[in-house]
């Protein structure tokens, strides 16, 4: 893919999000059908999941949204496109945000003005999006209405997960061809360290991935709701990467051909990259007080990274916790029901 044709479909999506922006509810499924592709595969975080089609995109995407928060606006920090084994992608991260007026995907309004966390990948087919996978923190959607369905993080947790310090994430122009082939390589290296881990051998020492090469002392991770955010490498290894390895660690073994793999692509400092249902680990550990199930498990993941001379100093980490869950039998759209209905008997639940 040419330079002319990412900077194309950047325009074309970035458009878009504009325009959404500025539209009225009614006005929103015309510029869908413009943007979208008629049978567009459209992913979502559950309990969302997949909608084939435009229109039911409209029906079973927008509208909802629009419903429950009328006045949402998008405010994305990171926005790059690349191509990958010759796909085009765009992708970028930041918030949505409104007034939750209106009940969404099973959690009360809460009145107020709420955010949430987005971060997408769209497959571009001739300046339009044929297939698009979306992350939303729904569990921080439900933290802020007032319920808490996973125990307090590890990590920082509450508020909204800021975007680059140095607030250059939005790649509108062309980028210097050097600078994004030094940002791939760099994360390239980070992954191949991390393949490095052998659960059986290694236990919880991490040493073998010398992520140290890697990242900035200064480095920050944004994790998810149950996970929260990581300010050292340290807060990183021990909030985050020791919990998930003993729960996840024969991972990375996604078989050629399942699930989708979606672009690795890098612009500038920033890359991207991500996986949606494909296999990734056994369950063979604990993780967030759920035992082990020996169960292969499927991961929704995307990544963001920003790169500062040599180094990784930034990391923005959207993972589909409740599709995690539910592999592992919990259902934490049910454990908001039930606190819901234990919160109209006078009963302090919790998860």
């Amino acid at each position: 893919m040419s330079s002319a044709a990412n900077q194309s479909n950047k325009a074309a999506v970035w458009d878009f999000w504009q325009k959404l922006n500025h539209a009225r509810p009614q006005q929103v499924p015309a510029l869908a059908r413009a943007a979208l592709h008629e049978e567009v595969n459209w992913n979502v975080s559950a309990p969302v999941d997949q909608l084939l089609g435009v229109e039911a995109v409209i029906a079973d995407f927008w509208l909802p949204l629009l419903q429950a928060f009328p006045d949402i606006k998008r405010a994305p920090y990171v926005f790059i496109g690349g191509e990958d084994r010759g796909e085009g992608w765009i992708s970028g991260c930041g918030y949505f945000t409104g007034s939750f007026v209106r009940d969404w995907l099973g959690i009360p309004a809460s009145g107020r003005k709420t955010n949430i966390w987005f971060g997408v990948f769209y497959r571009m087919r001739a300046g339009r999006i044929a297939e698009a996978y979306l992350q939303l923190d729904i569990l921080a959607v439900a933290r802020q209405a007032g319920f808490q369905l996973l125990p307090p993080a590890p990590g920082a947790e509450g508020g909204k997960i800021p975007g680059p310090l140095a607030q250059d994430g939005i790649l509108l122009t062309e980028q210097a061809a050097l600078e994004s082939r030094k940002s791939l390589q760099l994360v390239r290296a980070m992954a191949q360290g991390m393949s490095r881990y052998q659960r059986n051998r290694d236990g919880g020492d991490l040493r073998s991935m010398e992520q140290a090469k890697y990242w900035s002392r200064d480095m920050k991770w944004y994790g998810p709701s149950g996970i929260g955010a990581c300010h050292t490498l340290e807060e990183y290894e021990d909030f985050h990467q020791r919990p998930w390895l003993e729960g996840y660690g024969d991972r990375n073994i996604s078989p050629e051909g399942a699930g989708r793999l979606m672009g690795w692509i890098g612009e500038g400092k920033y890359c991207a990259g991500g996986i949606w249902d494909a296999p990734y680990s056994h369950h063979n550990g604990t993780y967030v007080g759920v035992p082990a199930s020996g169960k292969l498990m499927t991961l929704r993941d995307f990544d963001w990274w920003k790169r500062e001379g040599e180094y990784l100093i930034e990391n923005w980490v959207p993972i589909d916790m409740i599709d995690l869950f539910r592999q592992m039998d919990i259902d934490l759209m049910a454990r908001l029901q039930a606190q819901i209905e234990a919160r109209k008997r006078g009963i302090a639940a919790m998860w």
